[in-house]
């Protein structure tokens, strides 16, 4: 099975310096899932049939077999050679024949939207949100920002709050994403850079822990949904063995 006939529910989105960001279309299509199911293997059809609801297994199935196709694409290998494993805080890789490839990805969904990101190497996070009023906002708001950013949200009322929030939200989970290492980080003490609390849509950082290596950050919000993605700009061998627990020091903001 080729690349191009699942192109139909996968465009791309966004370049931003070596990140090329694809957008996935997750709105309900019987042929366009029938179709993904031909690229999961058993594992991730196993995985599929588990999910409760029809709304997650519809997203998870259209975005693994886009990030499959595509990977297929960009590592010229057949579907069948390529594999995931994940490391140990539950980030996946790809394998080729069981070698693992340089390539980062990352993959992030919300209700219609997907949006998968590749580098050809360096730490990577993306993560895409539909704008949609919470009803524990206020818990969120206090559990995930500091001190900074509840002060700025909280001069904001109605769908100005709630986008603003998503807008934070999305930018501290590409960085957490990025970094690695999942619940292990508090959301909170991810710092967003200050040229960015201001309105500016990229800037970099870096994490005080991780002495050496820089992040790229780029909000990617549109009028349909709010996004980000993080990636690593350089990376020192401690680096990749860090276990860092805050992100982080802006770098130029």
């Amino acid at each position: 099975m080729g690349a191009s006939r699942v192109g139909d529910w996968w465009r791309p989105f966004r370049l931003v310096g070596e990140v090329r960001i694809i957008h996935v279309d997750l709105t309900p299509d019987a042929a366009r899932e029938a179709e993904a199911m031909g690229w999961l293997d058993e594992s991730e059809r196993s995985r599929w049939r588990r999910f409760q609801f029809a709304g997650p297994r519809r997203r998870f199935g259209l975005c693994r077999a886009a990030l499959r196709a595509i990977l297929c694409r960009r590592l010229e290998c057949e579907n069948g050679q390529l594999a995931f494993e994940e490391s140990r805080h539950g980030k996946p890789f790809a394998m080729v024949d069981g070698t693992p490839v340089p390539d980062s990805f990352n993959v992030s969904h919300s209700g219609g939207h997907g949006l998968i990101a590749f580098a050809p190497a360096g730490r990577l996070g993306v993560d895409v949100e539909e704008r949609v009023a919470h009803r524990n906002l206020d818990l969120l708001v206090a559990t995930v920002l500091g001190e900074r950013e509840q002060a700025l949200l909280a001069g904001t009322r109605g769908d100005a709050r709630t986008h603003l929030f998503f807008k934070l939200w999305t930018m501290k989970e590409a960085l957490i994403k990025a970094h690695g290492m999942g619940m292990a980080l508090d959301p909170s003490r991810v710092q967003i850079p200050s040229a960015m609390l201001g309105g500016t849509t990229q800037s970099t950082l870096q994490s005080p822990e991780i002495p050496g290596v820089r992040w790229r950050l780029d909000d990617l919000s549109n009028e349909q949904f709010a996004a980000a993605v993080a990636h690593e700009l350089c990376a020192a061998p401690e680096a990749s063995r860090g276990n860092g627990s805050a992100l982080g020091t802006p770098a130029n903001s």
